[in-house]
């Protein structure tokens, strides 16, 4: 069996790149490594873990739920005051919720779109089942 050691990045399709640069870097405050817009790469960071841009004609045909997504980690103390940044500039809410039975990930949650449909989650993580600590 391969043992993986973790994440070297994923990939977020869009259909334009350096509008979706701005959003993950003005809104979620993630950080440009690098950019190539003729070819419709951008290559940027998050606490760490590198999140690709992709362009793309079409992107995955965006479900409005919290069903499928991709998840961030925040600090809790800066939950309240992220939610309300998120509205301040007019992003779309989708659902705030809290999981407070023990689950794999357990944590206050915020859902929202991307410029191209995609949902994200931001979570104050307080607890992970994968931790084997």
């Amino acid at each position: 069996m391969i043992e993986t050691k973790g994440v070297c990045h994923f990939t977020i399709p869009v259909t334009d790149s350096r509008r979706s640069t701005e959003f993950y870097t003005e809104i979620l405050g993630f950080r440009l490594l690098n950019a190539n817009h003729e070819r419709g790469m951008v290559f940027l960071d998050t606490g760490g873990d590198c999140v690709v841009l992709m362009k793309t004609d079409t992107t995955i045909a965006p479900v409005m739920q919290r069903d499928s997504h991709h998840a961030f980690h925040i600090d809790p103390e800066k939950f309240d005051s992220s939610l309300q940044f998120l509205e301040d500039k007019g992003v779309e809410i989708i659902l705030v919720d809290e999981r407070k039975e023990k689950a794999v990930v357990t944590g206050r949650s915020i859902y929202f779109p991307d410029p191209d449909g995609n949902v994200l989650e931001l979570v104050d993580m307080y607890a992970y089942s994968g931790n084997q600590n």
